[in-house]
This record gives structure tokens, sequence and C-alpha cells, in this order.
């Protein structure tokens, strides 16, 4: 892979986020309608949180009974999402190299990094981004670093 690239050349554009106010069966709702595991918590259009499935599914059933939506209602309905996510997640920005989010993810075991210019919500890179950019540029395994 070819870590001096920058993260806009992979990262994810198109970016589900939810505002601070928002509930929790809202966002297990989008976790499920949408097939992803991080959410960028917004407040006042800008990055104050970042939440993932895992943090839902630690307080539910919800890793055991993906199709039981109604157990885990009063639980979620207790919480708000200030007291389940990540608060002031560690952000990058599109001119920040692969390298750079290889070796945060790394080094803080983060799985996903909201991706930021200005303040404003950009996009998101994940360990799947660079996974899949890793296969892509590897897919002579005799080049595999």
């Amino acid at each position: 892979m070819k870590l001096d690239r920058k993260v806009s050349e992979i990262m994810t554009r198109e970016v589900v986020s939810v505002e601070s106010k928002q509930t929790l069966p809202e966002i297990l709702s989008l976790f499920r309608k949408n097939r992803i595991r991080h959410i960028p918590v917004l407040g006042d259009k800008k990055v104050v949180g970042i939440i993932s499935r895992s943090d839902i599914n630690r307080l539910t059933f919800g890793a055991l009974f993906d199709n039981q939506d109604s157990t885990d209602e009063p639980i979620l309905e207790m919480l708000s999402i200030a007291q389940v996510m990540s608060a002031d997640p560690k952000v990058v920005s599109t001119d920040d190299s692969l390298r750079k989010v290889a070796e945060i993810f790394a080094e803080e075991e983060f799985h996903a990094l909201p991706v930021v210019e200005e303040g404003k919500l950009k996009g998101i890179i994940t360990t799947t981004d660079l996974i899949k950019q890793l296969l892509l540029d590897n897919d002579d395994s005799s080049n595999f670093v």
C-alpha cells in the first residue's frame, strides 16, 4: 500500500452522521439500515463524538439477537448518546497520509476516524477502507507488504 497517499483518496464521503440530541434507538436503526459500524456525532455542525455498533452491543442483547429490536428498547431509551459515545474523538484531515491513519489505528486501537476540514465533517476512514486499499494495491501476492 502506498502509505504516502492522502486520506481523501480512499475515505468514505457519504457519511451517516447524527446530532447529539438524537436517541439511541434511532442510532441503532441507522446502524442496521445502512449496515455500518461507526457514526460520527455532530453538535453545532462539528464532530463532538463517535459512536460504534460495539458501543450499542455492550449495552444490549443486540449482538446475540439481531432481529429482536424490541428487546433493546428499554435500555436504549434510558441512556443518551453522550453517555455512550466516545467524546472528542481523534480526527484526521483530508490531506493527512494513510501512514498517519494506520499509525493511529495501530497505537490507539481505533477502527474509524472522522475526516474533517475546517471543523466540518468531510468523511470517515475505517480499518476496512485501509484493508480494501491494501488488497487493491497488492493484487499480486509477490508485492504484498
